[in-house]
């Protein structure tokens, strides 16, 4: 294939490719994504089976995969204790659990499973953290953490953090608690949205042979992903605590 032909079919490709379009369904009156509400529901659906797998009949010395359960939640346990201390960890295991193994779910749903195969009369199934929508609601649940773990040690007193060491820093600090969470949630959803624009622009144009390696390569860096959300989220959480 020509330079100037290859060019031109990628740059086709490109301009062809349609983001942010979905599918609504209308739940109580609310217009929701239909195709990122499904996806995402099936996460959860395997998240449950997975944990009911895990503990359906527990045994004290573990076996099979029980065992397979117990390290993941020790993974995300060390992830706890390493931002935020012995002191504090254990209540939030939940919390950036819960983070990790949605996240995670929901980037290898989106790598994994050939979604594409199944047509919808507008828009396609994709990673719930394919859609802006899902990685700023899950940034803003990790601002109501932080802020809830500050408010709740040190009451009111919270906020003279904005105000240390010097007055002058108010502004700076206030506008701190506005770019965390927009950085969490435009770091996942544009490392997502590029992964799987990559993979559908080589498949289109090198069909089996190129895209396998990519496919891979989008498994690993959903999984970073998903350590380095939670991750963030739990040194957030430390730091309001301190």
């Amino acid at each position: 294939m020509y330079p100037e032909i290859f060019y031109s079919n990628t740059f086709t490709l490109l301009a062809e490719a349609e983001v942010g379009k979905h599918f609504y369904w209308n739940i109580a009156g609310f217009l929701v994504h239909g195709q990122v509400l499904a996806v995402m529901w099936f996460v959860i659906l395997v998240l449950l089976i997975f944990s009911l797998l895990g503990t359906l009949n527990a045994d004290r010395i573990p076996h099979d995969f029980q065992n397979f359960m117990e390290a993941s939640v020790d993974f995300v346990t060390d992830i706890a204790r390493d931002q935020l201390g012995e002191s504090f960890y254990k209540e939030w295991i939940p919390f950036i659990g819960t983070l990790f193994f949605f996240i995670f779910g929901s980037n290898w749903a989106g790598a994994v499973i050939p979604w594409k195969l199944i047509e919808l009369p507008e828009g396609e199934l994709a990673a719930p953290t394919n859609d802006i929508n899902t990685t700023v609601a899950l940034a803003l649940l990790t601002s109501f953490a932080y802020f809830y773990a500050g408010l709740s040690k040190k009451g009111l007193g919270y906020f003279k953090r904005y105000i240390e060491p010097l007055p002058l820093l108010l502004p700076i600090n206030i506008l701190e608690d506005f770019t965390k969470p927009l950085s969490l949630s435009f770091r996942l959803f544009g490392n997502v949205l590029a992964d799987e624009l990559t993979i559908t622009v080589l498949t289109s144009l090198v069909p089996l042979v190129i895209p396998l390696p990519i496919m891979l390569l989008g498994v690993f860096a959903g999984s970073v992903q998903a350590l380095i959300f939670s991750t963030l989220a739990a040194a957030y959480i430390a730091e309001a605590l301190e």
